[in-house]
């Protein structure tokens, strides 16, 4: 199994000469990828745009998107995808999310929240139709399709598409219709709790994901978390989700964070993308510190 580790961007807005910068030290120390987040109501660089950019800036370092799927076109998403997989040389990273269930987000999205896991339901096989078959047909509930072929196709073959959630319906769903798993805001035992379930689910599907294939987003911090900002994160836990220790959550200095990644190392977790919760004064000095804690994690 091996570990590898990217970093988020999370709220931070930025000029492309500060995204270039970043992209170049993120390669020369050695990370594996660059993450976008995709919130329309908070602060953040647009994921698509991001990695246009990002495709053309460096030639290694993958790039990914923690990506809101219900809302979108499908054949458009389809078609951006598979340009943006094609302009990086496949190093495209896609995981899916319902996105915040909060009004102002479901609102921006156009989407109401119960419609939300039905969408990804119909729309996720269809991509992958659209990724890899000519003159599509789709009847479904919400998009209907006639003879519809997609160009470029995606250069990966296969081109995986993890999912993330950690809700019943969420991860049925990851068993059923993912590539991997990435989720966010739980503890190392409620993720491998959550991997047997959509193991299970595979299983019965007649399916089976790869066992490197089930990462974690970790919102983390180097000096210790404002209490405002510990309150807002525990708000997005999923609803009915135990206590937890908010170490194993928001990990807050690089002993307690290098700790958590070894914990989710040894239930079986190898992919990590660590987002600063506070935005760094200096990305160098920021990555510079997680290389030297995190990068050497081993199985």
């Amino acid at each position: 199994m091996k570990v590898r580790i990217g970093v988020g961007t999370g709220t931070t807005v930025m000029s492309g000469d500060e995204l270039g910068r970043l992209l170049a030290d993120l390669e020369d120390l050695g990370f594996d990828s660059l993450w976008w987040s995709d919130v329309l109501t908070v602060p953040g660089d647009d994921p698509v745009a991001a990695m246009a950019f990002a495709a053309g800036a460096v030639q290694r370092l993958k790039i990914g998107t923690t990506m809101v799927l219900p809302g979108r076109n499908p054949v458009r998403l389809a078609k951006q995808l598979a340009t943006l997989d094609r302009l990086s040389g496949g190093r495209l990273l896609v995981t899916f999310v319902l996105g915040l269930r909060l009004a102002a987000e479901l609102e921006a999205m156009g989407v109401q929240a119960a419609g939300r896991g039905p969408q990804v339901d119909e729309v996720l096989p269809l991509l992958r139709r659209l990724w890899t078959e000519d003159g599509v047909d789709h009847d479904g509930p919400t998009w209907t399709l006639r003879g519809v072929t997609v160009e470029p196709k995606p250069r990966q073959v296969p081109f995986d598409v993890w999912l993330g959630g950690s809700v019943p319906a969420a991860l049925r769903r990851a068993g059923t219709l993912a590539d991997g798993w990435l989720p966010a805001l739980c503890t190392p035992e409620e993720a491998a709790t959550g991997r047997r379930v959509i193991e299970e689910a595979a299983a019965a599907a007649g399916r089976r994901i790869d066992p490197e294939h089930y990462g974690v987003s970790i919102g983390y911090a180097l000096d210790p978390v404002p209490p405002e900002l510990l309150r807002r994160v525990a708000e997005r836990r999923r609803p009915g989700a135990g206590a937890a220790d908010v170490r194993d959550l928001v990990p807050s200095g690089m002993d307690q964070i290098r700790r958590l990644v070894e914990r989710f190392v040894a239930v079986g977790f190898s992919k990590f993308v660590l987002r600063p919760l506070v935005a760094p004064a200096s990305w160098r000095a920021e990555l510079e510190q997680l290389a030297a804690g995190v990068l050497g994690v081993q199985t």
